[in-house]
């Protein structure tokens, strides 16, 4: 150790000249290695044009700030979470924002038509301990194999440790594996075991439609997942179910979105259409409001009745599972219809946007917010259930038994939505930890409303 007297001996002028050609080349080679972090240099226009955008359309742009540099993170979709932090709403402790994101223009062509490769199914946990099956494509692997809603799961690749601790093994297997072997217990207590293998195939956000009987009355259900999709195909089968619902004389509608994470405005618009009394047409349906930079792009939408059906009454099936345009729909009706929600509160998200093309990349920063026609959306923390009934994930679709239909039915018929006996063998503690594990199951799930560019 040099002591204090004989700092200035130390470093002669030679030692000093060393010194500094040595920190040179150590901040080069630091420089060097931050710039790899965030990116190369090649990427920096790319993002510098990302955020000149988005500080362009974020509703929320005046809270970025100046000093705000893309180059820090590692590529488009680092920079969307980064900006969400940006997104105060009065009223709201934290960032409302958790939904900008970016993507590759081939993966959004493929997820906004619909087109998936994998088993064509998801799974939840019902107990801590008891995995079921609670979606299954139909053109899908698993759809073609037979599975079926409410089936569980007992074994995964002969592994029957299927517990809520194992979250991470269970959605890797199941979600992106190329091929995998599952055990299923069926309604009837008998046991199957299927192969599965990814493949490429058509998604049908329509699950289900039926009508029941309820003394003089008659119901409408319809099971809708997503309002992305084959956007032609999908308008085919509303059209096809709403004549339905008419030539059965229908007087109650059921919706159910339980799992409906959004997507097309324009085909949410399709459906509040098909289910506005005839004597609503004209009325406002709902606004867009965009930032002050493009406050004259603010518009209003009217409704435009589709078909004759005539009602008063919706309900909706939901969940935290339930966004965007799918509670812009329940929204844009809750002020002209006598709607229930039934279920569990919303995801809260009165916004959207729409996809701005950047290189190879569409990012979609929050552009504008909804309201309904007294002008109000400001549910960031989710529509509030008219009663709350824990999801029957051991009934397929349609199932009268199944707790949230069962609850909808009772109060068509009797005023009462009955009792909901909570799920089977489960205290708080495990409650949550249930909750928390299908919140990871529902992972890369879409939740949003994408528009139209106005411009």
């Amino acid at each position: 150790m040099i002591a204090p007297a004989d700092v200035t001996a130390a470093f002669s002028p030679a030692t000093w000249l060393s010194t500094w050609i040595w920190l040179f080349l150590l901040g080069s080679l630091l420089a060097g290695s931050c710039r790899k972090s965030g990116g190369s240099g090649e990427d920096d226009p790319l993002k510098t044009d990302i955020l000149k955008r988005t500080r362009d359309i974020y509703l929320w742009n005046d809270q970025i700030p100046g000093d705000f540099d893309p180059r820090r993170y590692a590529g488009p979709e680092e920079i969307m979470d980064a900006i969400r932090l940006y997104s105060k709403e009065p009223g709201f402790s934290e960032p409302v924002d958790h939904f900008s994101f970016a993507m590759k223009k081939t993966e959004w062509d493929n997820i906004s038509t619909g087109v998936a490769t994998d088993f064509g199914m998801k799974v939840f946990f019902y107990t801590d301990d008891d995995l079921r099956v609670r979606m299954v494509e139909e053109d899908g692997p698993a759809g073609r194999a037979g599975i079926r809603r409410g089936w569980r799961i007992v074994a995964v690749n002969g592994d029957r440790n299927i517990i809520v601790d194992r979250g991470n093994f269970i959605m890797q297997t199941i979600y992106y594996s190329p091929s995998c072997t599952l055990r299923f217990q069926k309604p009837d207590g008998s046991e199957v075991e299927i192969p599965l293998v990814a493949a490429q195939y058509q998604e049908d956000p329509l699950y289900l439609d039926t009508v029941y009987t309820l003394g003089a009355k008659r119901v409408g259900y319809l099971v809708l997942n997503s309002f992305l999709g084959d956007q032609p195909a999908i308008i085919n089968e509303l059209a096809v179910v709403f004549n339905h619902f008419i030539v059965s004389g229908v007087t109650d509608v059921v919706v159910d979105l339980r799992y409906n994470g959004g997507g097309y405005v324009s085909l949410q618009q399709r459906l509040a259409n098909l289910l506005i009394p005839p004597a609503l047409n004209g009325s406002v349906m709902m606004g867009q409001e965009y930032n002050a930079n493009h406050a004259n792009e603010n518009q209003l939408f009217f409704f435009e009745k589709l078909g004759t059906l005539d009602i008063s009454n919706v309900y909706f099936i939901v969940s935290d599972n339930t966004a965007s345009a799918s509670e812009l729909l329940i929204n844009n009706l809750t002020p002209y219809m006598n709607v229930k929600l039934v279920g569990a509160d919303t995801y809260g998200k009165p916004v959207g946007f729409y996809d701005v093309k950047v290189g190879e990349w569409l990012i979609f920063p929050v552009s504008f917010r909804s309201t309904n026609g007294l002008g109000k959306g400001d549910y960031f923390d989710g529509l509030k259930v008219d009663r709350v009934v824990p999801d029957g994930l051991d009934k397929d679709w349609g199932d009268r038994q199944e707790s949230r239909l069962k609850a909808v039915l009772s109060y068509i018929e009797s005023g009462s939505y009955g009792y909901a006996p909570p799920l089977p063998g489960l205290n708080s503690v495990l409650e949550s930890q249930v909750a928390q594990a299908n919140k990871k199951l529902d992972r890369g799930s879409f939740k949003g409303a994408v528009a139209e560019s106005p411009r």
